[in-house]
């Protein structure tokens, strides 16, 4: 916003973006947010502490800014003087403000700079304040938040100024390893060093509305490259669409949203109650009944069926609170594959799936629920930080298959799944993964690599489709009926067979013609078959993991009497060694 007099005497700003005058009082009423367009003001560092935090909770570090002129930078005046009046101007001792706070009643160590400081830059002094914050967090045990607003790394201090990108990272980095929460607000505008390091290595990006995030400022790549830039370039909704933020928040929610993602954090830091291990269910132990017979091409119709519930509907009904975290940090944000925190029966949980759509404008932006390579790497990304928080994590999966396009094999489709195999493989989080539709080949197995897996009464899992099994072994698609069939793809033949521990019942006559009762079923499913993983350590979650998939084999050793037993006909029998 523009105003033409002391921040103290002035009744009037005029709006940069729309360029309406606006009362002052209005305007901070509306936390600096223009109420005729929407325009977010930079905020200054003390006032955005305010908004974000308890009242009366923010405690600042005991340390000091050090005053540094480490190369004795002279240009049109010597360093010393323009850090005087950058302290005069602002009241500040530097471009960040540090120290402890709670937001919504949860504690955490925070960092907010302060454009108004020589561009919010990145100095020594800068540097070592937030690397000071970052070991508060980890000493506390509490997450780290940071609030960016920078040119960058400060060119006055030369060569030094750059190494605090390293200097901050590495703290961020010890959070990690300690499996404590670090979070970035990205506030306009966040660019060079700092946009390059602690800005976006952090385990979650929350981008304020309007936010410009980019390591070269847009005046720089015209000059250099000669190019014309997208509109939008470098806001934070043009990030959105790319995959380099995961959420973009208004103002007024920045706060809400904060809160949830802390609480999430510190539910999973608890430990919990010791209680007996179940045993684990041996391979050939019947698994929960299936319902009555069906023909398998009427039940592949059903899971296809346009009105069943998608992902995006049972974390609207089964879940609560669900925050989606978007993207995979590489370039694109896949929109076949959601995922965020949401909370199970008031336990904070990772939910991943795949989401189809229901209407034909809906699954075409959805890809049909075909997951592209960043699709499968946003999942990646927010299984692996459910590990470090703690968190079970929950999938959904309801795809024909993996993204085939040649976009999607020049960007890495096969290795992206099997990354995604082989991490689920080693998770050490309980994974509950449910079925809920179609269960098409790798690019079901991306997401349901499990401790158990369930699927509902019509859905389908299966190695291909029967219209792709039919194009290959039969003489034409047309025999997609009698593929089915012969390729044991319901629920009751993979419970049969152990692929599946347990059948969900679905509303008659299927999850579509009461998709509540078929949400309330799927959360009572999840929540029976999650509750006794918790207690397990996770070196024996994930041994038992690896056991479960193990016995899929062709042949494996039985028990200790030397038997083994082999999968013939879809049935097992045991031979002589």
């Amino acid at each position: 916003m523009t105003t033409t007099a002391p921040r103290d005497e002035q009744l009037w700003s005029r709006c940069d973006g729309c360029a309406s005058l606006l009362y002052r009082k209005r305007l901070r009423r509306n936390l600096d947010v223009c109420p005729e367009c929407g325009s977010h003001a930079r905020l200054e560092a003390p006032d955005r502490v305010a908004q974000l935090v308890d009242p009366d909770s923010f405690t600042p570090l005991p340390e000091r800014a050090v005053r540094v002129d480490p190369i004795g930078f002279v240009d049109a005046l010597p360093y010393p003087h323009r850090l005087g009046a950058a302290r005069n101007g602002t009241g500040l001792d530097e471009a960040v403000v540090c120290g402890t706070a709670r937001v919504g009643g949860h504690p955490v160590a925070l960092a907010v700079m302060d454009f108004r400081f020589l561009g919010g830059s990145l100095g020594c002094a800068v540097g070592e304040l937030i690397t000071r914050t970052a070991e508060r967090a980890l000493a506390d045990a509490v997450p780290l938040v940071l609030v960016t607003a920078s040119g960058g790394a400060r060119m006055q201090e030369g060569a030094l100024s750059l190494m605090q990108m390293a200097t901050v990272s590495q703290a961020v980095a010890g959070l990690r390893e300690a499996g404590l929460l670090t979070v970035s607000v990205i506030t306009d505008p966040t660019f060079g060093g700092v946009a390059a390091s602690f800005a976006t290595n952090t385990d979650v990006v929350l981008a304020e509305s309007g936010a410009r995030l980019g390591f070269a400022g847009p005046r720089v790549i015209r000059q250099v490259t000669g190019a014309t830039l997208p509109e939008g370039f470098q806001t934070a909704e043009f990030l959105l669409r790319h995959g380099q933020v995961d959420l973009v928040v208004p103002r007024h929610a920045l706060r809400g949203r904060l809160t949830a993602l802390l609480a999430a954090a510190e539910a999973g830091r608890r430990v919990p109650v010791p209680r007996q291990e179940p045993a684990p269910r041996r391979a050939d132990a019947p698994a929960a009944a299936p319902g009555p017979a069906r023909d398998a091409w009427e039940t592949v119709r059903t899971a296809r069926h346009p009105g069943r519930p998608t992902t995006l509907d049972y974390l609207e009904t089964a879940f609560d609170g669900f925050v989606e975290l978007h993207g995979d940090r590489l370039g694109a944000d896949c929109p076949a594959i959601v995922g965020g925190v949401a909370r199970l029966d008031g336990r904070p949980v990772m939910v991943i799936g795949h989401q189809k759509g229901h209407t034909t404008a809906e699954l075409v932006a959805r890809n049909f629920g075909m997951a592209s390579p960043a699709g499968h790497r946003k999942a990646l990304r927010l299984m692996r930080l459910a590990a470090r928080l703690r968190l079970p994590v929950v999938t959904l999966v309801d795809t024909p298959g993996a993204d085939p396009g040649v976009d999607a094999e020049q960007q890495g489709q096969a290795a992206a799944i099997a990354e995604n195999i082989l991490a689920l493989s080693v998770l050490p989080t309980p994974v509950v993964a449910v079925v809920t539709g179609e269960g098409g080949s790798g690019g079901a197995l991306a997401l349901a690599v499990a401790d158990r897996v369930l699927m509902l009464e019509h859905a389908v899992y299966s190695v291909i489709s029967p219209e792709g099994c039919a194009a290959i072994l039969w003489p034409d698609s047309s025999a997609a009926p009698q593929a089915a069939r012969a390729l044991r793809l319901t629920a009751a033949d993979l419970c049969r067979l152990g692929v599946v521990d347990e059948v969900v019942p679905e509303p008659r006559p299927a999850a579509h013609g009461d998709p509540a009762a078929a949400a309330e079923r799927l959360g009572r499913a999840v929540t029976a078959n999650l509750a006794p993983l918790l207690a397990v350590p996770p070196a024996t979650l994930v041994r038992r993991r690896r056991q479960r998939f193990r016995r899929f084999g062709a042949a494996r050793a039985a028990d200790g009497t030397g038997q083994r037993d082999v999968i013939r006909n879809g049935t097992r029998t045991e031979v002589a060694p």
